[in-house]
């Protein structure tokens, strides 16, 4: 674990089993108090499910709980035994540019850091395991209405991220020139080329930028949290904006009937097919849930690792990743499971329980986020901002010019910044039902994600 990865000093509670159950009070808190009427006004104008986001990120920021950390006074010490010299290194930030400015290898203070496993276990079990139930009772044919919108919405989110980059440093060689300098010893716009691929492809492409243009470990960890928190406070707009969503589409003069249609339809499956659960139903919905993700996983493993190593060429669109084969298996068996009598188990609560795993997911997301960070690199996080901004500018114009639902807008977005791990998510925030379609947007995502980062890194490049 690189030191620019970590902002947290050793937090209040450093144990997962502790910091899942904060987590849990937090949400149980959030739809408690959304149920009382003293708190009526409060969530009209502020979506449950951005403070499911928002007070995790809280937490991690006053050092309640974290995702990584290290413990700041024992590794002064021990650095301060190895090679002394160690005066004015008090705080997390000294440290941190102590480490980095000696450049000393993360194994000799591997010891005193530590983190989280819950964003991974949300990620990987939970993720897959959700998209499995919520996709059980889909309307396929009802998702294919929703028309070429949510494509043009899609690519003018990529565009917009291709454009943005060069554009955001135009703006700075002019504005602020001083921070356009090289960071870690390499060129800044190698840098942002993993930024690039990112929020374009995901995980996959972000590493084929790094490798394509030689970026530096400790440059590459210092993007990945311009990359993180820039997105995820995007994201939190996107969830406020949930709320006002009729509100925007009416600005747009958009036309969502067929996602309203889509919702209709499902909530009278649901109303119709509703029962009590009986234990069986429960324990035959985790089975099919995680059974699925465990065959995912068993697909994922092989088939990602097979094509890294035997056909290289296809690493290229994100086909080496093994999550993206995992979150592919599960949606496609889910989607088929929709054509078999395992529908009727949305009735028993199928995606009352995949909505629980999503929530779960948002808040280890949130908790990725600590606000801190933004201070010690707001040169950095200056340009993502601004980066940020021209991606969105160009998204809210397309669609008032084609009058696209709100909806497109923010899980067309999603579906490139965030990928599979995010998109279900915003797309859910409208209604359970339409979380599929983050999901079928964000392997577009992979497939575009290292041609639409490369060309964006070569414009970065002729500006800079």
């Amino acid at each position: 674990m690189s030191i620019s990865e970590i902002n947290n000093d050793i937090p209040l509670f450093a144990n997962d089993t502790i910091i899942f159950g904060v987590l849990c009070v937090i949400l149980a808190g959030i739809f408690y108090t959304s149920t009382l009427k003293s708190f009526g006004k409060f969530y009209k104008y502020i979506p449950a499910l951005l403070l499911c986001y928002f007070i995790p990120s809280v937490f991690s920021s006053l050092g309640i709980i974290a995702d990584k950390w290290i413990d700041v006074q024992a590794t002064i010490a021990h650095l301060n035994t190895l090679y002394g010299n160690l005066e004015g290194v008090t705080d997390l930030a000294s440290l941190k540019a102590y480490i980095t400015t000696n450049n000393i290898d993360s194994s000799v203070y591997a010891q005193f850091s530590g983190g989280s496993k819950l964003y991974y276990v949300s990620s990987r079990f939970l993720l897959p395991a959700s998209l499995v139930l919520l996709t059980i009772s889909i309307d396929l044919k009802g998702v294919f209405k929703l028309g070429p919108k949510a494509l043009i919405m899609f690519l003018t989110a990529t565009f917009g991220v291709m454009i943005g980059g060069p554009l955001a440093i135009v703006f700075f060689k002019f504005v602020a020139p001083d921070i356009l300098v090289q960071v870690e010893g390499t060129e800044l716009w190698k840098g942002l080329s993993t930024v690039a691929g990112s929020w374009i492809g995901g995980g996959a492409n972000q590493l084929a930028m790094k490798e394509q243009w030689e970026v530096s470990d400790s440059l590459f960890s210092i993007m990945a949290v311009v990359d993180v928190l820039v997105a995820e406070v995007w994201m939190a707009f996107l969830l406020l904006g949930v709320a006002k969503s009729d509100a925007i589409d009416r600005w747009f003069k958009a036309d969502n009937s067929s996602i309203t249609n889509l919702k209709n339809k499902m909530e009278k499956f649901t109303l119709e097919s509703a029962r009590v659960p009986s234990f069986n139903d429960l324990i035959i919905l985790l089975g099919i849930a995680f059974g699925v993700t465990s065959i995912g996983h068993i697909i994922g493993d092989n088939l990602g690792g097979y094509i890294a190593e035997n056909v290289p060429f296809l690493v290229d669109f994100g086909l080496g990743s093994s999550f993206f084969w995992l979150i592919i298996s599960a949606t496609t068996v889910g989607i088929f499971l929709s054509f078999t009598k395992a529908k009727s188990y949305e009735g028993a609560g199928a995606s009352k329980i995949g909505t629980v795993f999503i929530y779960i997911l948002v808040a280890s997301i949130g908790m990725k986020m600590n606000l801190n960070a933004i201070v010690e690199n707001i040169s950095l996080f200056a340009i993502g901002f601004v980066w940020m901004i021209i991606h969105v500018g160009l998204l809210f114009l397309i669609a008032k010019i084609i009058k696209a639902p709100y909806f497109f807008l923010a899980v067309g977005s999603k579906a490139n910044i965030g990928g599979a791990a995010s998109a279900p998510v915003v797309a859910g925030a409208f209604h359970p039902s339409l979380a599929p379609v983050g999901v079928l947007l964000a392997v577009l995502g992979y497939a575009l994600g290292t041609y639409g980062a490369f060309f964006c890194a070569i414009m970065m490049k002729w500006v800079s």
